[in-house]
C-alpha cells in the first residue's frame, strides 16, 4: 500500500469511454476462431475485470443484438456477430427509434455530414453498392429517405427551403 504522507499518491484512475469496454469485449471475441467462455475473454481482456462484469457486458451486448451465446453444459460460449462498425450502427439506430420524427432526424444528420461523407453514404445507398454481409440491415424501409435521388437542403440554406 503507498503511503500517502510521503508524496506517493497514487495515480488517478482513468475512466473509459461510452462503450470503450464493449468495443473491447466485441474485438476480443472477434479474434476467436470458435465460441468461447466468459473466462477466455476475461483472460484476453487482461484479467483486470471482475468475472461478473465481462458476463454483463456479453449480456448487454447480446441484448444489443451484436453477440450470440449458446449453451455449454452449465454455463454459455460467446461468438462476435458484429464489428465495432456494427455496434456504433446499432447504436446510432437506437437513437433513431428512439425519435419521433424520423425524417427529420435524418434529414439534419445528412445534412451535418461533410462532403465525404455524404458522398460515401450516397454510394452505400445506391443500387450497385456491395454490403458488407448478406445479413448486414444496412438498407432498412427508412433508408429510402436517403435514397440518391432524394433533395436534401443544403446547410447554408437554412429554414427558407421547407
Amino acid at each position: 500500500m503507498t503511503d500517502r504522507s510521503e508524496g506517493g499518491a497514487e495515480p488517478p484512475v482513468r475512466r473509459r469511454g461510452q462503450g470503450e469496454l464493449e468495443a473491447q469485449v466485441l474485438a476480443v471475441l472477434r479474434e476467436a476462431s470458435e465460441p468461447v467462455p466468459v473466462a477466455w475473454v476475461r483472460e484476453r481482456l487482461g484479467g483486470g475485470l471482475a468475472y461478473t462484469t465481462v458476463i454483463t457486458i456479453l449480456t448487454r451486448l447480446r441484448a444489443k443484438g451484436a453477440v450470440e451465446r449458446e449453451r455449454a453444459g452449465r454455463s454459455f460460449r460467446w461468438t462476435a456477430i458484429a464489428d465495432e462498425a456494427g455496434l456504433a450502427a446499432l447504436r446510432m439506430r437506437k437513437v433513431l427509434d428512439a425519435e419521433a420524427d424520423r425524417q427529420a432526424v435524418l434529414a439534419s444528420f445528412v445534412t451535418a455530414l461533410s462532403p465525404n461523407d455524404e458522398r460515401l453514404l450516397r454510394e452505400l445507398l445506391s443500387p450497385e453498392a456491395e454490403l458488407f454481409s448478406p445479413e448486414a440491415e444496412l438498407l432498412s424501409p427508412e433508408a429510402e429517405l436517403l435514397a440518391p435521388e432524394a433533395e436534401f437542403p443544403s446547410p447554408e440554406a437554412g429554414e427558407e427551403e421547407g
